[in-house]
């Protein structure tokens, strides 16, 4: 049954003052954003998407013409495909720690000499203008498994230059990570195919 042009009328015109509402108050949270710095942001918690949503601001970040750097740590024994795009642009400097899961070399020496080699070249990018978004993939995992010192670590964040954005992934941000932060998102695990047996797919998982 078609619906009288009345009701209709009239829930057009509620549609159309809700949508004058709402643009009005999103007009005006622009216009308080006066703010104009580099960010901070932490991808963290235990659902998938961390890492792509990071590589997802980086080909954005390109889009626009800006220089960027990747640290990815613990990764790094197999190719990703985030590497393989952009692992040879000309915006893009690409460093992988190159080891492995922790739970694959178990070695911890092994993986804090990794770890700290790898810093070198993280706090490098921190300390660089010329940089304008870094991307630090599982950087948590070095600070919860105390393969870095925290103090380092947090220190280099602070005294990065004004205008540089970072991107922190990895499971278990730190409280102090998340209070030096700017934006957080914690992703929810609902449901993953692994769990249920599938193998991790090319493009989806790497």
């Amino acid at each position: 049954m078609a619906e009288p042009e009345s009701d209709k009328s009239a829930r057009n015109a509620r549609h159309k003052k809700a949508m004058q509402r709402k643009k009005a108050h999103i007009d005006a949270n622009i216009a308080a954003a006066t703010i104009d710095k580099g960010l901070l942001v932490v991808l963290t918690g235990n659902g998938k998407g961390k890492s792509s949503s990071a590589f997802g601001m980086l080909a954005r970040s390109v889009g626009h013409g800006l220089r960027c750097g990747v640290i990815q740590f613990i990764k790094g024994q197999w190719q990703c495909g985030e590497q393989m795009l952009f692992g040879e642009h000309p915006l893009v400097e690409f460093h992988v720690m190159n080891t492995g899961f922790t739970w694959d070399t178990q070695d911890r020496d092994k993986d804090i000499a990794a770890a700290l080699s790898t810093w070198d070249k993280a706090s490098a990018m921190l300390a660089d203008a010329s940089i304008n978004v870094v991307i630090l993939d599982e950087l948590t995992y070095m600070l919860t498994y105390g393969y870095l010192d925290k103090e380092m670590v947090l220190t280099a964040l602070k005294n990065r230059p004004p205008g540089q954005h970072v991107i922190i992934t990895g499971r278990n941000a730190s409280k102090e990570l998340i209070e030096m932060a700017d934006t957080v998102t914690e992703l929810e695990e609902t449901k993953h195919a692994f769990y249920d047996g599938v193998k991790v797919q090319k493009g989806i998982d790497y």
